[in-house]
């Protein structure tokens, strides 16, 4: 096996979501691992209820299988929390939904069949996330929750404004436009995404155009071809 994309998240805030709201999402976490080994042959797994591992046997369409786990994080609507303290917390939770590192490089290891994943691009994202990761700190802050790792030091140069940009923008997203990019993002038209939802193909349209979807489209296949040709 050649380089490949690992890509590893933790849900921000997970801790003080409500038990239902947990339960929830680990469950639909499983069923978007399943949708994406669809639609884009990855292989995925969650980890603890608010972990995920993702490997993208294709890494030049890692970032797109990245935006859509966040996007679809993000869309998760859950309880506002009673505490002042969970309440801060999960107001970070829907801002950004979950911090994600595509880990680009070498796989030795690589068991689907008994669940061993070892090398290179593994190591490299979980790193990533172990180092953003607020689960020991009575304060979260959250600069950035998008990143590209890997050895290649070009590679790094280039996505590197490519991930912060794409942070910002999708931060402030609301949760239906979010929704719109998963499913534009999952190979969705416009007019499917607005049967789906129960409404017309112009609101859809306002939702896409508001969450800045034509320079997201530009920026994976910009993202898609650069790894494309370094594979070359």
């Amino acid at each position: 096996m050649g380089k490949v994309a690992v890509i590893s998240g933790d849900i921000v805030s997970s801790t003080s979501l409500v038990k239902e709201d947990r339960l929830m999402l680990n469950d639909r976490l499983k069923d978007l691992i399943f949708h994406l080994s669809v639609k884009f042959d990855t292989y995925g797994r969650v980890l603890k209820g608010d972990y995920v591992e993702c490997v993208c046997r294709k890494p030049q369409e890692s970032l797109a299988v990245a935006l859509a786990i966040k996007s679809f994080v993000k869309s998760i609507e859950v309880s506002t929390g009673e505490k002042s303290s969970d309440k801060n917390r999960i107001k970070l939770f829907k801002t950004h939904g979950i911090r994600l590192a595509i880990g680009y490089g070498e796989l030795p290891t690589f068991d689907t069949t008994n669940g061993v994943i070892d090398g290179e691009a593994i190591y490299l994202a979980g790193r990533k996330i172990n180092e953003q990761s607020g689960r020991k700190k009575k304060r979260v802050v959250i600069k950035q929750t998008l990143f590209f790792e890997s050895h290649e030091e070009l590679l790094k140069e280039q996505f590197d404004p490519v991930m912060g940009l794409l942070d910002v923008l999708i931060s402030k997203a609301t949760a239906r436009q979010s929704e719109v990019l998963y499913w534009k993002l999952m190979g969705l038209n416009e007019d499917e995404i607005a049967e789906k939802f129960g409404v017309s193909q112009s609101v859809v349209n306002q939702h896409s155009t508001s969450v800045g979807w034509n320079a997201i489209e530009d920026t994976v296949a910009y993202y898609n071809h650069t790894v494309k040709r370094h594979q070359s």
